[in-house]
């Protein structure tokens, strides 16, 4: 996305998916969107804003020998923002049915007028509408261009722009909700207050210094070192949430590991609830990781079935038990599956020493046969330590619900319960918020050392910027561009 492309031109982009469909949709946005649209048009009823009119889209042809008189809309807006109409016979082949609605400015996604075809999904179509409207004198969008024109016209600010692309990139429900919270402005409601504390710390200091010969009081150092924690505190929570905000983002890589014949794969395929990893006796089964992403209380979790870890029989499973070795270590999470029905052994203290100083769950598998090893099991928990653990039975399901909520309790901790309050998923933000907190160190830093106010005053406003920086009210264009070139085209 290039934001010097000019704002004033009608761009027009296929709005929906590559492939075929049921529905394609056409967005056409500008000043000439109706001009443009009209010609291909010939409708059943007349164009009104915020209504579906059923009609055709046509291509007109140099001769009109044989070919019926239709009716087709080419409204103009008049001094009042009403629709004026004037209705022309045109002559045309029809290429498609379609379903039109038209949005008037300023009541539309990006503020202009704007116009969407929804034809039958075939690309053959929806790429003969665009060229049409090309013809009639639209410019191909730029990826994002909708939603930048958005942006820019102040019907949304950059957090809201940025959770559009998050919404659209959901590979989850709780993903898209999180995503529609910010959509909302859920982070740009929990920024708002302390930037009007750090402002009117800012407004109270340049008094002082505007109006001295007036005798304008100036804050106590103590007083203002406390406003200045008022902004800290809670913008240090919110930069805390980014771990969570991260993995709800991203996802979560998860490995599990153990020796062989604890019961890895059978745990593997209850998790992602289908026969995915081969299960059999015979020890050594499984020689390559296999993975697949599933959703846990609405996080994508790829889960990583591994090698079984042992001194290895061949150079195949030696380089399975590497992978492995290189899944655990590359995890945000490791699940040490260990058998419930027997005495832990040196390769499961092995493995768990690996695990040591990485979050890890100890998953005591097999449990139903622990009734009968009740006295090796406890020996075996005196050596989780502080580890949590977690006793399940691939077999017949138990203990897998709790092993979910285990999982989740990692991801989410408390700050998961206040996902409503807005929470940083993007490391933009992340770094922003960083450079604010920064600034703010300095600035106590300068209280303390009795530094004049004019030079208080820089490390404010270099706190007040990043902030600023999120919501877009100072981004630069080099930030747009490349904020907005990963939107799809069309968004």
């Amino acid at each position: 996305m290039n934001v010097g492309v000019n704002l004033d031109d009608t761009i027009v982009a296929i709005a929906t998916p590559p492939g075929r469909g049921g529905i394609g949709i056409v967005r056409l946005a500008g000043s000439r969107a109706i001009e443009i649209a009209g010609p291909l048009l010939r409708l059943r009823h007349e164009l009104e804003p915020g209504r579906a009119v059923f009609g055709e889209v046509v291509e007109l042809e140099p001769t009109t020998t044989d070919m019926e008189e239709v009716k087709v809309l080419t409204p103009a807006i008049n001094s009042a923002a009403r629709i004026g109409h004037s209705l022309e016979p045109v002559q045309g082949k029809r290429i498609d049915e379609v379903v039109v609605i038209f949005f008037a400015k300023p009541h539309s996604y990006t503020t202009d007028d704007v116009i969407e075809i929804s034809t039958h999904g075939s690309p053959v179509v929806l790429r003969r509408v665009v060229e049409l409207c090309v013809a009639g004198g639209a410019r191909l969008a730029e990826p994002g261009e909708f939603t930048m024109r958005a942006f820019l016209h102040g019907r949304i600010d950059l957090t809201q722009a940025e959770a559009v692309r998050d919404l659209i990139d959901s590979q989850t429900l709780y993903q898209a909700k999180v995503a529609a919270q910010q959509l909302g402005g859920a982070l740009s409601r929990r920024l708002q207050p302390m930037k009007q504390k750090l402002v009117e710390l800012i407004a109270v200091l340049e008094a002082g210094i505007d109006f001295a010969e007036d005798d304008v009081s100036v804050m106590a150092d103590a007083t203002i070192l406390d406003h200045i924690a008022a902004v800290g505190a809670p913008l240090e929570q919110l930069r805390a949430s980014f771990a969570y905000g991260k993995i709800v983002h991203e996802g979560l890589t998860l490995a599990i590991v153990g020796r062989p014949n604890v019961g890895k794969s059978s745990l593997f395929n209850r998790l992602v609830e289908r026969e995915r990893a081969i299960v059999t006796a015979t020890p050594g089964t499984t020689r390559d990781l296999v993975s697949e992403t599933v959703a846990i209380g609405g996080i994508p979790v790829k889960l990583v079935d591994t090698a079984g870890i042992r001194q290895a029989m061949d150079e195949a499973e030696s380089i399975g038990i590497r992978k492995s070795m290189e899944a655990l270590a590359d995890a945000d999470l490791v699940l040490v599956v260990v058998d419930a029905s027997q005495e832990i052994t040196a390769q499961d203290r092995e493995l768990l020493a690996q695990a040591e100083g990485r979050p890890a769950i100890v998953v005591e598998n097999k449990s139903d046969l622990r009734a009968g090893a009740a006295p090796a099991q406890a020996n075996n928990e005196l050596e989780w330590g502080t580890r949590l653990s977690v006793g399940t039975s691939a077999l017949t399901g138990e203990g897998i619900a709790e092993l979910r909520d285990a999982i989740l309790r990692h991801v989410g901790g408390e700050i998961g319960a206040k996902a409503e309050s807005g929470f940083l998923t993007n490391v933009r933000h992340e770094g922003l918020i960083k450079d604010s907190l920064a600034a703010l160190g300095a600035a106590q830093t300068a209280v303390s050392g009795k530094i004049p106010h004019e030079m208080l005053l820089l490390d404010l406003y270099s706190a007040l910027r990043p902030l600023d920086a999120i919501t877009g009210a100072t981004t630069t264009d080099d930030i747009l561009n490349l904020i907005f070139s990963t939107f799809c085209i069309g968004k």
